[in-house]
């Protein structure tokens, strides 16, 4: 099956890094240089669990289907409790990502393609995108991707793209039907390997990673499609 077929047969789709240039014409080798970038990622300030192993940064932008993507005006990342019990609510003002990672070619393509994907499934004018740059790290002993535990995130698609996975043992993700007991578990490891999800569908969930060996990180982009604009209280 291709992707479209298995996003909308089970509610998600997995890509692995060889599937990118043939489904989303996007070349691996002009992502990898971006990499580089996850190591200068601010601390989250806002964990309300008090922990320090999370770094991140964040942006908006507005997809016209068809046309162009426009980096929208920095603005809070904010979620509804219904959605995120243990930081919703709040307006998390991020560091913005960084201008060398938004305006390199590899980034709009990648985020375009995923959009246009999306649009074959659902058809909409534009898709409003947040797109998260995240790093967990072991360096206080455990790390927690998803500290909210399993949920949705209050948007129609979500993709999450594992960038580099070091010296950690766990880190399993979990994709379980919104409406039943069917699921899949799996542990992303090879970098630019791509999870696809229709969020009305399912919930996901990544288990907490422990270090195996020094410098532990996991990092992460998610980027997530709302077609009736960006989440705001």
């Amino acid at each position: 099956m291709n992707a479209i077929e298995n996003l909308s047969n089970a509610g998600y789709a997995f890509l692995s890094p060889g599937d990118l240039g043939p489904v989303l014409h996007v070349d691996v080798a002009q992502l990898k240089p971006l990499e580089e970038w996850w190591g200068s990622l601010p601390r989250d300030q806002y964990l309300r669990d008090g922990g320090r192993y999370r770094s991140r940064r964040h942006a908006c932008f507005v997809q016209d289907v068809g046309g162009t993507l426009t980096l929208a005006p920095h603005r809070a990342h904010w979620q509804p409790t219904s959605y995120n019990a243990l930081h919703g609510g709040l307006e998390r003002w991020f560091e913005p990502i960084t201008e060398e990672v938004v305006k390199a070619p590899a980034w709009t393509q990648l985020v375009a393609s995923i959009g246009s994907l999306f649009a074959q499934l659902r058809p909409v004018e534009r898709w409003f995108i947040e797109a998260h740059q995240f790093r967990i790290d072991t360096t206080g002993g455990i790390g927690r991707p998803t500290p909210e535990g399993a949920h949705r995130d209050g948007v129609d698609f979500v993709a999450l793209l594992l960038v580099r996975r070091r010296n950690v043992r766990g880190g399993e993700t979990r994709v379980f039907d919104a409406n039943g007991p069917s699921g899949v578990r799996f542990t992303m490891e090879e970098p630019w390997s791509l999870l696809l999800m229709d969020d009305a569908r399912v919930i996901h969930e990544t288990t907490p990673i422990q270090p195996d060996g020094e410098g532990g990180v996991r990092d992460t982009l998610v980027l997530t499609y709302r077609a009736n604009g960006f989440q705001a209280p």
